[in-house]
């Protein structure tokens, strides 16, 4: 007999969605703002792709985070929250002053690339880009220290503007990372784990196109 995989611990299903998932957003173009005193905060993000965003909504609804639908002053589709105080916890961790900046440390698991990919990735059928936050490129290079602890070493495409994940063994890591492909994403831009496809190892330009900056 054929030994049975098992799912990985740090998998997008090994445990129940959770509002720190949103992180995911932030690990991209998203952004995260306090207001006021500091008790409230709010998360938003522009997608490369509009396709997506019933998808989003739905993934903040999962982890009890209202979400709607916004449209911003230059046609660009955004996902956005209120200003909330749950939050805020997540606002503290992803922010040093007004700079977005990545927690130390941190570590990718299932759930948070799985946020990551939805609202800012696309398998091309070669390898995945997880696009970045151009605006907070002090971000990008504690996201590849993170994204190489989790298995999935990224090289740099896209002029800097994406993380490029390719080779059979970490596209497939990445694959059984974020799960299957969920509502709302077209199914040959996700990766599905067990399914040969052709895998380049060269670093090439990413085919989704950079977010403007979130409102």
């Amino acid at each position: 007999m054929s030994p049975v995989s098992q799912p990985s611990l740090f998998s997008a299903g090994a445990r129940a969605p959770r509002p720190g998932d949103l992180a995911g957003l932030l690990c991209g173009p998203g952004q995260i703002v306090r207001f006021g005193s500091g008790d409230t905060a709010r998360l938003s993000v522009v997608l490369a792709d509009p396709c997506r965003a019933p998808a989003v909504v739905a993934t903040c609804a999962a982890v009890g985070i209202d979400a709607q639908v916004a449209v911003t002053e230059s046609g660009a589709t955004a996902v956005r929250t209120a200003f909330r105080r749950d939050l805020v916890g997540l606002a503290q961790a992803w922010t040093t002053g007004a700079v977005k900046t990545v927690p130390a440390g941190m570590q990718l698991d299932g759930a948070v690339l799985r946020v990551w990919m939805l609202a800012a990735g696309r398998w091309d059928g070669r390898g995945v880009d997880l696009l970045l936050d151009p605006h907070a490129p002090q971000t990008h290079l504690a996201l590849i220290a993170a994204a190489t602890r989790a298995g999935i070493s990224p090289a740099r495409g896209g002029r800097g503007s994406a993380l490029r994940i390719t080779g059979a063994r970490r596209v497939g890591r990445f694959a059984e990372l974020v799960g299957p492909c969920p509502r709302g994403v077209a199914p040959d831009e996700w990766p599905e784990a067990g399914v040969t496809r052709s895998v380049d190892d060269a670093v090439t330009l990413p085919s989704v196109r950079s977010a403007p900056r979130s409102v």
